[in-house]
């Protein structure tokens, strides 16, 4: 219970904008901490650190050494919102956090509030940040302009198809072809009857879609006075995903589950997934003899409409002792172009520096198994640059997450589309009471 209501109370804190109490950066001390105490709530941060920081040095699977410091990790699965209660009781308690790690869902909690420390306060210029992609310094920037974070990644989306399929259905593989058919939400459904006749899913769930319409809404969800909104371009994708549930095109399976993986495998029956870099090669079972990613059976085109997915970005933590190593780890992991190009040609990612990705987006020995040699980064880099934030809040995640459960219902025909609504409004101010609704 104690857990909770911290959580509760610094959200609604972090929500309002409102300045928590938090100890100023220790920016100008002479002497620094020996441990280094950074939260996160999987290991790919860890893993980017041990594989490409210079310097670091793995001692087991929670610690560290950089020089004389020792790096403590804490790593809190995502699940149940677990990260977050931990992050947010530690950050009250001030339990001595230095890095803390954010998603772009709900950046934003964090940053409006003291218990991030400006980039710029420790020492990084706006110079040595030029080259990466603007939208993951909007993501990041608080109601006053200041940057408090930094990403090593970029995450931009495209559509990614199953090759033996489009050859069966479309007669060809290629890029041109399989882009004509999905150009728009109107060509991707009228694609979908097609891929039906043939025994074939357009996508293994509705909420494959979801994402890329929520990226390019004209409003925020939350308007000045605090009203719901619903863009026209969410009420597209529950008219557009009805539609296809209705005549058996998709399903209605949550992201992750292993009805929604079965795609992954060629008797799944599943044409296309939607996803960054992250989700080729390190989701979808690359790693695992008979699964079409194993047998580099996938391609990569633009798809209906541009679209991010994810991302990690590192967060300096208000009251830390150890401000000038967590400005070099900011500086090596997300400006240092030979560790940017040393992580894209190791780990496959997509990182946040444009000369990098430009160089290697024209590489004709650079390409993607998993995309049967296909080079995407061309696509991936055009997709970022078109990427708009201008329309994000502090609530997209807990609204974008009830919006998706409560038409879930619709889908099924277990709700109408109004009453779909209702249990929406009621889930989303049940999370933030002071929002309502016309």
């Amino acid at each position: 219970m104690k857990r909770k209501m911290l959580s509760v109370l610094l959200t609604a804190a972090m929500v309002a904008g409102l300045t928590v109490a938090a100890a100023a950066p220790a920016c100008a001390a002479e002497a620094e901490g020996d441990t280094l105490n950074i939260y996160c709530w999987n290991e790919e941060f860890k893993t980017r650190i041990t594989d490409h920081y210079p310097g670091y040095e793995e001692v087991d699977a929670t610690t560290g050494k950089i020089g004389d410091v020792t790096v403590s990790w804490n790593i809190t699965p995502n699940q149940d919102n677990a990260y977050q209660n931990n992050l947010d009781e530690n950050l009250l308690n001030g339990s001595g956090i230095d890095i803390f790690l954010v998603e772009a869902d709900y950046a934003l909690k964090y940053v409006n509030t003291d218990f991030t420390v400006p980039v710029s306060d420790l020492g990084l210029t706006e110079e040595e940040l030029a080259n990466q992609y603007q939208y993951t310094k909007d993501i990041v920037t608080d109601s006053n302009g200041a940057l408090k974070g930094v990403s090593w990644q970029g995450c931009p989306g495209v559509l990614i198809y199953n090759r033996e399929v489009a050859k069966e259905v479309f007669g060809s593989d290629d890029v041109e072809t399989v882009q004509a058919k999905v150009a728009d939400w109107d060509t991707f459904v009228a694609t979908a009857a097609e891929l039906k006749d043939a025994g074939y899913k357009v996508v293994a769930t509705a909420n494959d879609t979801y994402r890329v319409y929520s990226n390019n809404v004209a409003v925020p969800w939350v308007d000045s006075e605090n009203m719901i909104v619903i863009d026209d371009n969410i009420k597209k994708w529950a008219e557009d995903s009805k539609a296809l549930v209705d005549a058996g095109e998709t399903e209605t399976f949550e992201l992750w589950s292993d009805d929604w993986s079965k795609g992954f495998y060629p008797d799944g029956k599943v044409f296309a997934y939607f996803g960054p870099a992250w989700l080729i090669d390190f989701s979808m079972a690359a790693d695992t003899e008979g699964s079409i990613a194993n047998m580099g059976g996938w391609g990569a085109v633009e798809g209906p409409q541009g679209f991010y997915w994810g991302g990690t970005w590192i967060c300096g933590a208000a009251g830390t002792d150890n401000p000038t190593l967590v400005a070099d780890i900011m500086r090596q992991m997300t400006t240092n172009p030979d560790v940017m190009k040393e992580i894209v040609l190791q780990d496959n990612d997509f990182v946040n520096n444009k000369p990098v990705m430009e160089e290697l987006s024209t590489d004709e020995s650079y390409g993607d198994a998993v995309l049967g040699g296909q080079n995407p980064l061309a696509m991936f880099c055009a997709g970022a640059e078109k990427i708009d934030l201008s329309n994000i809040s502090a609530y997209d995640q807990g609204c974008n997450e009830e919006f998706q459960h409560a038409m879930k219902n619709y889908f099924d025909g277990n709700a109408s589309y109004e009453e779909a609504l209702e249990l929406f409004y009621t889930a989303v101010q049940e999370k933030y009471p002071e929002l309502s609704h016309r």
